[in-house]
């Protein structure tokens, strides 16, 4: 036998609108006008046949009628929603969507993903490099690490690691016709460039360093290309502490130098603030976060 159900659109709007008690507080909960909540209402009285509410000049109150099944609609709109999230968060508690930059993901991140699917294999992780500022809903992004001021309105941030930038070059440089023993050296290096901020001519002004050429070089577009080119010898990169930590640790890159500016923005973990109660998401800043407890650690005092 075919249930006899009322019109399931206008259901919202008699929900908000009876527990206002206004079509203008329901039409702004709804994101809707007045006369849309108005319509709605009438539309679903039509198709009872009964009247849900009696209209005053300046307010509305339930009938006798129309108070019960207020109740019973609120109820099932509710164990609707419950319903609805349980189902949609199923199905993708395994998924997790990772927003950061190229050379975080590059340097950083996928160098020690093998071990957060060690611990947690039941977690698939897609990864997303983008340069612009992440969409949580429409880009269906679960939490991202982001390099700024850590100021991002309507959303959880939490500090994860500050930045110095500093010279690096593969080992072969320290030695030869002209080794780096002092900065004044680098004058017969090549300089390698990403288009970070902080660049040669900051970095060479703020060690005091005069008599080499900042400009010129090797430039490339990503910072993971630079990188590997000083880890191949072609020249001097400026380093990030975050993403030249394991190049430092294998010591496929060396200081040559000791100075170095740090930088005004720093690393931040990124999510929105009910993200944190789904196990996913909650499992991957944490393992982030001691990850990065681990590194301080093992890095070699000054």
């Amino acid at each position: 036998m075919p249930r006899k159900l009322p019109p399931l659109n206008t259901l919202p709007c008699f929900d908000a609108a009876a527990r206002h008690l206004s079509f203008s507080k329901a039409a702004q909960e709804l994101h809707v006008t007045p006369g849309a909540i108005s319509r709605a209402i009438k539309h679903l009285e039509e198709q009872l046949g009964i009247l849900l509410f009696e209209r005053e000049t300046r307010s509305v109150r339930l009938t006798a009628v129309g108070e019960p099944y207020a109740r019973a609609v609120h109820a099932v709109l509710e164990q609707l929603a419950t319903a609805t999230e349980s189902a949609t968060t199923r199905r993708s508690d395994s998924i997790l969507t990772v927003s950061t930059s190229g050379g975080f993901a590059g340097k950083w991140l996928v160098p020690r993903l093998h071990r957060f699917h060690r611990a947690h294999d039941d977690i698939d992780v897609r990864v997303s490099t983008t340069g612009r500022l992440t969409d949580f809903v429409g880009d269906g992004i679960d939490i991202a690490i982001r390099y700024g001021a850590g100021s991002y309105p309507g959303l959880a941030s939490e500090f994860l690691a500050a930045e110095e930038v500093f010279p690096v070059c593969s080992p072969r440089l320290m030695k030869g016709a002209h080794p780096l023993r002092k900065p004044q050296d680098l004058k017969h290096h090549t300089l390698i460039r990403d288009g970070y901020p902080i660049d040669w001519a900051a970095w060479l002004g703020s060690a005091g360093v005069k008599g080499v050429r900042a400009q010129g070089g090797l430039t490339f577009d990503a910072y993971t290309f630079a990188i590997e080119a000083a880890v191949q010898g072609e020249g001097v990169a400026l380093g990030r502490t975050m993403l030249v930590a394991d190049d430092l640790s294998s010591g496929r890159l060396v200081r040559p130098f000791e100075h170095a500016v740090k930088a005004a923005s720093s690393f931040y973990v990124v999510y929105p603030p009910d993200a944190i109660r789904q196990r996913k998401v909650r499992a991957f800043r944490d393992w982030l976060f001691a990850e990065m407890k681990a590194q301080e650690a093992s890095r070699p005092l000054a």
